[in-house]
C-alpha cells in the first residue's frame, strides 16, 4: 500500500506522517516512512541541491523527476514488493502543484516525466492537508527558518493551493481532503477515517 500526504506550506504533513507512520507500526503493520524529494541517498543529495538556489521552472521539474526515479528504484517499489507500507510526505502531485501550477511550468512535460521515470509506482490514496496558504506560511514562519518555498509570494502558494483541490477534484477515488486548519487530534483522526479500510486502522 502507497499512501502519500500533500498539502502548502504548514499543513503539518511531516508531523501528522510521523504519527501516522508510528501508529501503524504499533499495530504489526511494516512500514517505510519516506518523504520527497529525498528518500534515498541520491535522492537526497538532490534534495540540497534543489533548496539550494532557484532554478528555472524546467530545470527544477527534471531534477524533482531525476530524485523521485532514484526513490521509486531505490526504496519505494523494494518497500512495495517486501509487504510494506509506503508513507510518503510528498509526491508527484506536488511537483505538478508546485513547478507546473506555481512556477508555470509545462504540463505535458510532467505527463511525460510521470510515464517515463515511474514505472507505474502511484499512490494508492493520497490524504490532501489542505490549509488556507495565509495560514499555513504563518504557521511555517514560527518555526523560524524560511525555506525558498516558504518565501516564495502568496500568490505562488494560492496557485499551488488551487492544484492540489483540483486534483482532489479530478481523481476522487485516490484523494481524501482533510481540513488541516483544525487541531492536531482532528487532523490525525480525520487522516485515520481517509485510508484505505484494507489498512484497518
Amino acid at each position: 500500500m502507497f499512501i502519500t500526504l500533500e498539502g502548502g506550506e504548514g499543513a503539518g504533513k511531516s508531523t501528522q506522517i510521523r504519527r501516522l507512520a508510528a501508529h501503524l507500526a504499533a499495530r504489526g503493520r511494516p512500514v517505510l516512512l519516506t518523504r520527497e524529494p529525498g528518500g534515498s541517498a541520491g535522492a537526497e543529495a538532490t534534495r540540497a541541491l534543489l533548496l539550494s538556489r532557484p532554478w528555472d521552472a524546467k530545470a527544477e521539474m527534471l531534477l524533482h523527476f531525476a530524485a523521485r526515479r532514484e526513490h521509486v528504484a531505490r526504496s519505494i517499489r523494494p518497500a512495495l514488493a517486501a509487504g510494506a507500507v509506503v508513507l510518503c510526505d510528498r509526491f508527484a502531485d506536488s511537483t505538478l502543484a508546485y513547478q507546473v501550477a506555481g512556477q508555470g511550468g509545462d504540463r505535458a512535460l510532467w505527463d511525460g516525466l510521470v510515464q517515463l521515470s515511474l514505472d507505474g509506482v502511484w499512490p494508492d490514496r493520497t490524504l490532501l492537508l489542505d490549509i488556507p496558504p495565509e495560514t499555513g506560511l504563518a504557521r511555517a514562519h514560527t518555526r523560524g527558518e524560511v525555506n525558498r518555498y516558504e518565501s516564495l509570494g502568496l500568490g505562488f502558494h494560492s496557485r499551488v493551493r488551487q492544484c492540489f483541490l483540483d486534483q482532489a477534484a479530478a481523481e476522487p477515488g485516490r484523494f481524501r481532503v482533510i481540513d488541516a486548519g483544525q487541531g492536531p487530534e482532528a487532523v490525525f483522526a480525520a487522516m485515520l477515517a481517509a485510508l484505505p479500510p484494507e489498512l484497518g486502522a
